[in-house]
């Protein structure tokens, strides 16, 4: 059984909501067929009549909750909410209901907000800013964490490395540049998530191209301090760097690049240096090696909110809502990234 496989299954021991905003996007109606019919998640799709009609034609979406923001009893009163909470920045009324009805992922975030719905999933044809600024505007951060970050999980086909060929990318999809600090915070991040979603232990491993000083550069001082900083703040987590990538996941390169760490040769997290190596590594293994990218999760946010792709397909939306399910559910179990 695949790794999603698993995911779905475990989705469907307690059903979670999940708002679907992009009903502009026939994959969206593709999705949420597949969705309802695997009974993985209940689900609200927002859109007017005319979108629903339109990009629903073929797919059956009849269990799912469809919200027209034009004509729904809820956008009066999530209107006067969103006034509410952005109040400070000078919201009025008529403003917030401007950016319900105009933006549907607003919508989405209130829904949330307001313990409506469990999860959110977008970005199949918006920008991740677009995505996640509502997010962080309405739902904003979990108390505690250091920041929002993101990551692609990764189930390569015939792969004995990592978990059984399962991996964490991160940052993915939404730091740039992340200082030392920033990275140490992305890894420990990403090693509970990898603990949440795969229920193994993670072994995190921050790539370079330098492997324990066998280069000098800045770029290598950034990650080789974040090192520093995360064995001193997260030492529950078994973390080590910096190493190269094939020293992080090969057995026998470890054994001659770095003897003696637990990580190296057994990595399943794998911390990037900046947002360019880690959106590029995700990608050169989805197409090269084949593998299944689910993403970019987010971690952070104070419930599930998750982007995805602008060129996933219908079955990487399933995917990305059964695991935004799972994230719901740990949430309600105290345990959520």
């Amino acid at each position: 059984m695949g790794f999603i496989d698993t995911i779905k299954l475990r989705a469907k021991t307690r059903k979670m909501t999940i708002v679907l905003p992009e009903s502009m996007d026939v994959r969206t109606m593709e999705a949420a067929d597949k969705i309802l019919k695997e009974d993985i998640a209940d689900l609200i799709i927002i859109g007017t009549d005319e979108e629903i009609k339109r990009n629903s034609k073929g797919f059956d979406i009849n269990k799912a909750t469809i919200i027209n923001p034009r004509d729904s009893d809820l956008t009066k009163e999530l209107a006067n909410h969103l006034a509410e909470l952005r109040k400070n920045k000078g919201m009025t009324y008529e403003q917030a209901k401007k950016l319900l009805l105009e933006d549907y992922m607003y919508y989405a975030c209130m829904l949330v907000k307001t313990k409506r719905a469990d999860g959110v999933v977008s970005g199949a044809c918006h920008s991740s800013a677009n995505t996640l600024r509502p997010a962080l505007q309405i739902i904003k951060t979990k108390p505690g964490i250091r920041l929002v970050s993101a990551f692609f999980l990764m189930d390569v086909p015939n792969c004995d490395y990592g978990s059984n060929g399962t991996f964490i990318f991160a940052d993915s999809g939404l730091n740039q540049n992340p200082s030392s600090d920033e990275l140490a915070a992305i890894a420990a991040s990403s090693a509970e998530s990898f603990q949440v979603l795969v229920k193994k232990e993670p072994k995190v491993a921050f790539l370079s191209h330098s492997t324990k000083g066998s280069a000098q550069h800045r770029d290598v001082a950034k990650v080789s301090e974040a090192v520093i900083i995360a064995h001193e703040k997260y030492p529950h987590y078994k973390m080590d760097g910096e190493l190269q990538l094939d020293a992080a996941i090969v057995p026998e390169i470890a054994d001659y690049k770095a003897p003696n760490s637990e990580v190296a040769g057994h990595a399943n997290v794998l911390v990037f240096p900046d947002l360019d190596a880690g959106n590029i590594g995700y990608k050169l293994v989805q197409r090269l090696a084949k593998a299944e990218a689910y993403g970019p999760i987010c971690q952070g946010i104070d419930a599930p909110v998750n982007d995805l792709s602008r060129g996933c397909s219908a079955d990487d939306i399933v995917g990305v809502v059964a695991i935004t399910a799972v994230q719901a559910q740990e949430r309600k179990n105290e345990s959520y990234i």
